[in-house]
């Protein structure tokens, strides 16, 4: 990966939509060549996938829960177990396997109200083998970034 890489990649993971001939034009390139270079990034697994991020607010998802587990099991039947069930819900964004903590996983979970957590909790409670879990309510999301720091890399 050269600068004009890691150029393309600091314009399209700010905007996605950028048309062509403006990204070319940005990056110092024709079109074809700008083109055929997100290809091969993308053929490389460097770029993941293109969405848009959208206002979970404005879309009634004020609610933002980190929800801690402890598990018994660490067997390859559990974690297949436990990605199908976290797979299946759309309200936990993301989760992360931990060490050097407590918790073994972490899930990222957004709702439209405490209420509407509480009733997903019981589901996952019914659904998941865990030795403990606990909830962390978020009071103000202080920071968010969908983009990668890009400055040092080479």
């Amino acid at each position: 990966m050269d600068d004009t890489d890691l150029k393309i990649l600091k314009y399209v993971q700010a905007n996605a939509t950028l048309p062509l001939s403006e990204l070319s034009r940005r990056v110092g390139l024709s079109k074809t060549p700008c083109w055929n270079r997100i290809r091969k990034l993308e053929e490389l697994g460097v770029i993941d996938k293109r969405v848009t991020v959208l206002n979970r607010n404005k879309l009634g998802l004020p609610i933002v829960v980190f929800l801690s587990i402890s598990v018994s099991q660490h067997s390859k039947n559990w974690t297949r177990e436990f990605l199908e069930i976290i797979s299946k819900y759309p309200q936990i964004v993301e989760v992360h396997r931990l060490t050097g903590s407590t918790s073994d996983y972490m899930l990222k979970i957004v709702a439209s109200s405490i209420e509407d957590y509480d009733k997903f909790q019981q589901t996952l409670i019914s659904e998941l083998d865990f030795t403990s879990m606990s909830s962390s309510v978020s009071l103000q999301e202080m920071k968010y970034e969908v983009a990668l720091p890009l400055n040092n890399l080479k």
